[in-house]
């Protein structure tokens, strides 16, 4: 019997829409509002947008939507419909709201508070669309197409193509611009891992301990968190290990590793960072 594929819902659908529409009018506000005023850029198609809305005096939206739509028809296959069809979406928002902004007047045009407080705003909108099911920029696209046929990553052609644009920015406006191009860029970066993981950031923990039934007792009566115990084998001794998963905040990181510490200093702690948490028992109980 063939698998059949998950059907999102109408709720779902709709929270998705309302979800990408905020994200994409940000992505237009802290563009028209705070960056191009400013002679600031972004990176990706975003930015060779900019350059040439700059250049040939041809609205902005109008570039964001067309060097965008060939991208997500070439990579159709590699990114899947609902998402082809999400950023397709979120592109069309950003487009149309950028063009309606762009008589607006900047509201600074500080050098300090233009690239920051519109990188803030940039991030929050790209992260909320990403975190949605969604995107702005066929970079990611075409570099998934790229890292088929060369020996680099995806991150690293991303990375690569946004130097280069921004970059660019020196020749098309000035070096000042470029740098402060760079700053706005890496606030915007920051502020999607935020959007995407949250201020209270959740944390998986494992943790290898021949007083795993101490320590899971203490994370559950000190922490207030459930655990899982799990078995495990040692590569190297052969002998068998139970090992300790659960999840916390970014702020109880603190007081796990002190439990641990306290209980085995030997114990074997690693702690990761999780993007989303779902189903189970995560939610915190009272502490007695």
């Amino acid at each position: 019997m063939a698998k059949q594929h998950y059907k999102i819902t109408k709720l779902e659908l709709l929270r998705r829409i309302v979800f990408i529409t905020i994200g994409a009018a940000l992505v237009s506000v802290a563009l028209e509002i705070f960056l191009v005023p400013n002679n600031i850029i972004d990176g990706g198609i975003v930015g060779i947008s900019i350059i040439l809305s700059k250049v040939t005096h041809v609205p902005l939206g109008l570039f964001l939507f067309l060097l965008n739509v060939p991208f997500l028809i070439i990579g159709y296959k590699q990114i899947g419909k609902t998402f082809a069809l999400s950023t397709l979406y979120g592109v069309s928002v950003m487009s149309i709201g950028t063009t309606l902004l762009h008589p607006v007047q900047a509201l600074t045009y500080s050098t300090f508070l233009a690239p920051v407080i519109g990188g803030v705003i940039l991030g929050i909108g790209v992260g909320l669309v990403i975190r949605f099911g969604g995107s702005l920029d066929g970079t990611e696209i075409i570099a998934i197409l790229f890292t088929k046929k060369t020996p680099f990553s995806v991150g690293e052609i991303v990375m690569f193509f946004n130097l280069f644009i921004l970059g660019s920015a020196g020749f098309v406006f000035s070096w000042d611009s470029a740098m402060y191009s760079l700053i706005a860029y890496y606030i915007a970066f920051k502020m999607i891992d935020v959007t995407l993981e949250g201020f209270d950031q959740s944390k998986s923990v494992w943790i290898i301990s021949e007083e795993a039934k101490e320590i899971g007792d203490a994370i559950m009566n000190r922490l207030g968190r459930g655990v899982t115990y799990l078995q495990g084998e040692g590569a190297y001794s052969g002998g068998v290990k139970r090992v300790i998963f659960c999840v916390i905040t970014r702020l109880e990181e603190a007081k796990m590793k002190s439990i641990v510490q306290e209980l085995d200093p030997a114990a074997f702690l690693a702690v990761g960072n999780i993007h989303d948490v779902k189903g189970g028992r995560f939610k915190k109980r009272d502490i007695h």
